[in-house]
């Protein structure tokens, strides 16, 4: 019989659905491993042939693991809430529920096209109520809990309610935002309204003062990356930053824990870098400017360089810093509030960055140098963020660029602190040189004189080490429709209240109009029934952000269908955490940081027994396209569009200012991503058809300048570049084009053949055919070419069993390492040999069918079940390798002259040079290129070759 791969996938999808191969349970017998992919946001565009990438690699270990005897779960669902549906919504007018759950349906055909073991009875999507049901009660249990700072864990905020109660917040040690210390007697004689305010200043879920992206031409609150240089990137309105009541997650609470849990996970160090960096850890130092003529005022700084003190000299506030008002003179309060309106249209990143243009104002006001005494000016700056530090900085003009920018725009002074002659590569702002112009630290290195001045600061109560982080709050508030409902509510009061746990899910109400208020608030907003249902009842109408629910999904795929709680105590203590994440570099923080946050809040709550989520992660590579691109004459040629083929524009080395480039689809070029493609007159035709505004236009090729009315030979060379696959640039390749053609197996294999898992490789669908041959030649081990099966119980050649069992070897080495690529390499060399032996064994077909079972699960079943087995494939057990078979007794030497192979002799391992020269002579197809000409030279390499030299 012939491979017809469509009958072997058709037949054996049917199969395994009904059989329900896949499906795990709990199984104390095994020892578990859990598979974990990023699960996918289902975008209307499906999957193109670089997302199943990591898919398919975490399906060949899956199925590896499981035939090695381990109880694997292997889960995947869709991260189904957020702003593309949403925008998609307001764009065409389909409810984001529709067209997400079209979205899934067309996702889980693909995917089942491509032969994934994934256990669907586990699949979970985000916007199921049965599933945000628990992404709103782990919400709950953040905001009902604070972190208390000396045992390192967080704690139920009632416990904090009786300490206050007790004693007051004097003692207390927690994460949290600054106030007044209070006593318990102070602490009762406040407000409800007034205690509910302070608590928010410890919970781990809080709410505080936020900026959102507002574009007021459109009534909208916009993304980030909806804001291009202050400007909305639909119709180029302006955006301003605006104050708004929001929720955030108290992350930085378990920064400390987020940089130590990093050193135990095998992840790369890149990775690690990336999330350290964000954390960004700092020591130093608490330091007070006494206000000049204020004295019960002081500006707190903290800085990490407290040796370049006595070069600071002016302070800058935040512009929105709560002590600018009673800091601006009312001589400067008029243009103090002109410049905070105009820094509204920068967003955070913007004025962080902003160096090439410093902005910045005078407040009229003095602070006294904590040690010199001398008074020196407060400036508000574009470039100081309220949420960085304390909102303040002193400034050191002498030793930091940012700052010597701003006083040399300002003419501010500077004084240089550090003397970096005897170190000529330092460069401003590095922790060498030696200290000048500093008093008591004169003549100190830096690492020294840092050292010093915190032991001065603190013995003369001017400041107090302590340790900082880079990392902010994170932000957790939406003013979109298509997210979580937040589970509270508020009274008349204005008072936060969590919602009766046993009423949740909050659903989300249906709604039509997904357009933001014209006040910023949630589309929720308009549904009055929704958002006051009871006398005295508010609901929130913010919704939370998408990464809420990706934040724990992992845990919910261990008992998916529970309805008393997120998952039971009995499957998480089985399945405990991830042992293998796959994914893309792009969630390197805020996915990865969020989940381990929520992680460890959960594991301090006593919900899950590991504080770290995800033990090893792979990051894989991107699968780029071609992109392919028309040269066009920006000036046109008699008033008509002038194409020009790309080989004519390398060799008159036509200037590129002169030339734009004109994507075009791959399916109109001829020969794609070669040196040689090109559009034909088929091709030109196409192009015309989809883009009609060129039917008059001109093309001009080796044989001239051509119209599309009369085109004869022509080949317009177009421009080859690798790029993003996307539809912007006409280059998606969908998989179900490429599996209809080769089939599901080929494109699993050729998909991993194209190199390290964890790189990014183009694509290219002519590289594809060798792979397909391969399949077709193991094919031929068990068929001859009258379709017969030839598979025989003869006992093996020692030859053959060599070659499969460094097969068997070679995979199970290269799989654990994930280099499939090798891996397959390895298959279409012992594939090559068995044929070169006409070798078709039961005895060798039999481990060679399950050694590629997790690559080629499909044909690798059908196979199975020829050699006459009952059961799947992926059932059977991996086979072990024989280390007999890999002791080399003989070793086959080329016999080589003057270079050039003329022949070959195996001989024992062992085998003298003068035996192994004696046996090259004795050849007789070397006898006849030596006879009657002197050997100058033998060349024994050991067990490789040898070469003589005549």
């Amino acid at each position: 019989m012939k491979l017809d791969f469509e009958h072997i996938e058709s037949k054996w999808k049917k199969i395994w659905a009904e059989t329900h191969l896949y499906k795990v349970n709990e199984d104390t017998t095994k020892p578990k491993y859990y598979v974990l992919d990023m699960f996918p946001y289902p975008s209307g565009a499906g999957l193109h042939v670089g997302h199943p990438l990591g898919y398919v690699g975490s399906d060949i270990y899956t199925r590896y693991k499981r035939m090695k005897g381990f109880n694997v779960l292997h889960p995947m669902g869709y991260d189904a809430f957020g702003l593309p549906a949403e925008q998609y919504a307001l764009d065409t007018g389909v409810h984001p529920a529709k067209s997400t759950s079209d979205n899934i349906i067309r996702y889980r055909s693909q995917l089942d096209n491509i032969g994934l073991s994934f256990d669907w009875s586990r699949q979970v999507r985000t916007d199921d109520p049965e599933y945000y049901r628990w992404t709103q009660w782990i919400f709950l249990q953040i905001f009902q809990h604070y972190y208390d700072k000396t045992d390192d864990k967080a704690y139920p905020i009632s416990r904090l309610i009786d300490i206050f109660n007790n004693k007051g917040s004097i003692g207390v040690n927690a994460a949290g935002s600054s106030h007044a210390p209070f006593t318990g007697d102070q602490w009762a004689a406040m407000t409800p309204a007034e205690q509910s305010q302070m608590l928010m200043n410890y919970r781990l879920a809080y709410r505080k003062i936020g900026y959102v992206n507002w574009c007021e031409a459109l009534g909208t609150v916009l993304a980030n990356d909806e804001v291009k240089d202050g400007l909305s990137e639909r119709g180029g309105f302006p955006v301003v930053q605006k104050e708004m009541l929001q929720w955030s997650l108290r992350i930085t609470a378990y920064a400390e824990r987020l940089l130590e849990g990093m050193e135990s996970l095998q992840w790369s160090e890149s990775m690690k870098t990336v999330q350290r960096n964000w954390i960004g850890r700092s020591e130093g130092a608490f330091i007070h400017f006494q206000v000049a003529d204020q004295p019960e005022v002081s500006i707190k700084v903290f800085t990490t360089r407290p040796d370049t003190i006595f070069g600071s000299t002016f302070i800058v506030l935040a512009p929105d810093h709560e002590l600018v008002p009673a800091l601006t003179s009312v001589d400067f309060s008029k243009a103090a509030e002109t410049f905070k309106e105009r820094i509204k249209s920068k967003s955070a990143e913007q004025r962080s960055t902003s160096q090439k243009t410093p902005d910045g104002m005078w407040l009229g006001s003095y602070a006294l140098h904590p040690i010199t005494g001398d008074e020196i000016q407060i400036w508000i700056a574009d470039y100081v963020l309220r949420d960085y530090g304390t909102g303040a900085i002193m400034a050191v003009p002498g030793d930091d660029a940012r700052d010597r920018a701003f006083a040399v725009h300002y003419q501010l002074p500077v004084l240089e602190v550090i003397d970096r002659l005897q170190v000529p590569d330092a460069e401003m702002g590095d922790r060498e040189g030696i200290m000048i112009n500093s008093s008591f630290l004169d003549g100190l290195n830096v690492q020294a004189a840092i050292s010093s001045m915190l032991d001065y600061l603190e013995k003369n109560n001017l400041g107090v080490r302590n340790v900082e982080y880079k990392l902010r709050d994170a932000n957790f508030s939406r003013q979109r429709y298509w997210g979580e409902p937040f589970p509270v509510y508020y009274d008349d009061a204005g008072i936060v209240h969590a919602m009766d746990e046993n009423t949740l899910p909050l659903e989300l109400p249906d709604l039509d109009d997904f357009k933001p208020s014209p006040d910023g608030r949630s589309p929720l907003a308009r549904l009055t029934e929704w958002t006051q249902p009871y006398p005295g009842v508010t609901r929130e109408t913010d919704t939370m952000p998408g990464y809420a629910g990706s934040s724990w999904y992992f845990l919910r795929y261990m008992d998916p269908t529970n309805d008393k709680t997120f998952a039971s105590k009995e499957s998480i203590d089985y399945w405990k955490d991830v042992d293998l994440y796959i994914g893309g570099v792009e969630h390197a923080v805020g996915h990865l940081m969020y989940s381990r946050f929520w992680h460890k809040v959960l594991y301090d709550l006593g919900r899950v027994p590991t504080q770290e989520p995800f033990k090893k992660l792979v990051n894989q590579g991107m699968i780029q396209g071609i992109v392919e691109s028309l040269f066009l004459f920006k000036e046109k040629k008699d008033g008509k569009a002038h194409f020009i083929s790309a080989d004519l524009v390398t060799e008159r080395k036509i200037p590129k200012e002169q030339l734009s480039t004109i994507p075009v689809h791959i399916d109109f070029v001829t020969d794609y991503g070669h040196p040689d493609s090109h559009l034909n007159e088929m091709g030109i035709a196409s192009f015309i058809k989809w883009r009609p505004e060129y039917s008059t236009a001109l093309f001009e090729t080796k044989n001239g300048i051509q119209q599309f009315s009369d085109l004869k030979d022509v080949e317009l060379r177009t421009l080859s570049e690798i790029g993003k696959m996307s539809k912007r640039y006409h280059n998606v390749v969908n998989p179900d084009d490429v599996i209809a053609r080769y089939g599901a197996d080929c494109f699993r294999m050729y998909e991993m053949f194209l190199g390290p898992i964890e790189q990014s490789k183009p694509w290219d669908t002519m590289g594809i055919e060798g792979v397909s041959k391969f399949l077709k030649k193991l094919w031929s081990l068990f068929f001859n070419d009258q379709d017969e099966l030839i598979v025989n119980r003869n006992s093996a050649s020692d030859d053959a069993q060599k070659a499969i069992h460094a097969t068997i070897k070679k995979i199970n080495e290269d799989v654990e390492r994930f280099s499939f690529n090798t891996a397959i390499s390895q298959f279409m060399i012992c594939v090559n040999e068995l044929r070169k032996l006409d070798e078709h064994s039961v005895e060798i077909l039999d481990p060679l069918v399950r050694t590629i079972a997790p690559f080629a699960p499909f044909l690798s079943e059908e196979l199975w079940s020829l050699l006459g087995h009952h059961s799947s494939v992926h059932l059977a057990p991996f086979p072990d390798y024989d280390e007999k078979w890999l002791v080399t007794t003989s070793i086959i030497y080329p016999v080589c002259i003057n270079g050039k192979k003329r022949g070959e002799i195996n001989l024992p391992v062992g085998s003298t040079n003068a035996e192994i020269e004696k046996a090259a002579m004795d050849l007789p197809e070397i006898l006849k290129w030596v006879e009657g000409k002197p050997i100058r030279k033998v060349v024994i390499v050991p067990d490789k070759m040898i070469n003589m030299v005549i």
